[in-house]
């Protein structure tokens, strides 16, 4: 999730609007990959002892299933998004946007062994094959991820893709909001949070409806600003942004 950020079902055939280039799309096989297996099965527990709290409101938002949805969160949350779908969105496959490189190579091969798939993309070479790929899964009825200051920042700088898509589509897009109270903070450029094994972390989730999405950069305002409301930093300060 380094680009644009979602999960998929392995029993879910890929779309055919995968994306497709001359640009080299790295992948990641044999040893390598046996390699990375024991960090994929610590990050499933790991998961799986975080306390999630939320209201009725919530977490109806997260199992909302009658429709496609975009689900938005920013870069330094992602390590709740397995939690989120393994929790809340049982039975709606989500894609995953992760670079065409090297790195993103091995970030799909962790997040495959972690329960998640990828469509592969980046936001400059391959950046219009992605969008049209994450705008063909909404379309297939599927559920699709992104984070918007992703992969490189500012953190908290929302870029107008997710709009983009969502806007295309006509579908509705999921806030994320998560606030750890107990995390470690890493010294990336977004600050990249690490929930602590058996914390809490407050989940909140809010729904941009589809007539939101109207004009482009009052929407892009709006998401901005309620994903910033949502997602309080706590401890450690935030990233300059």
């Amino acid at each position: 999730m380094r680009n644009s950020s979602a999960l998929l079902d392995p029993s879910t055939p890929t779309p055919s609007a995968e994306p497709t280039s001359a640009a080299q799309v790295h992948e990641i096989e044999g040893w390598r990959r046996l390699l990375l297996w024991p960090f994929g099965f610590v990050l499933r527990l790991w998961g799986r002892t975080l306390r999630f709290e939320l209201r009725e409101e919530d977490l109806r938002n997260y199992t909302k299933k009658d429709q496609p949805v975009a689900i938005i969160l920013w870069h330094n949350r992602l390590f709740l998004a397995a939690e989120i779908v393994r929790r809340f969105r049982v039975g709606r496959p989500a894609y995953a946007l992760v670079s065409a490189s090297q790195d993103g190579a091995w970030l799909t091969a962790f997040f495959a062994l972690a329960g998640l798939h990828t469509v592969r993309g980046s936001s400059s070479r391959l950046g219009r094959e992605a969008a049209n790929a994450l705008v063909e899964t909404l379309r297939a009825g599927l559920d699709v991820g992104i984070t918007p200051d992703g992969p490189r920042g500012p953190c908290y700088e929302l870029k107008p893709g997710c709009v983009i898509v969502a806007r295309r589509t006509q579908v509705p897009m999921l806030l994320v909001g998560g606030e750890f109270t107990s995390a470690w903070r890493l010294r990336s450029w977004d600050g990249f949070y690490l929930p602590k094994p058996f914390s809490r972390v407050i989940m909140r989730c809010e729904i941009i409806t589809v007539d939101q999405l109207a004009d482009r950069e009052q929407a892009l305002a709006k998401v901005r600003e309620r994903l910033l409301a949502i997602n309080p930093d706590r401890g450690s300060p935030a990233p300059r942004r």
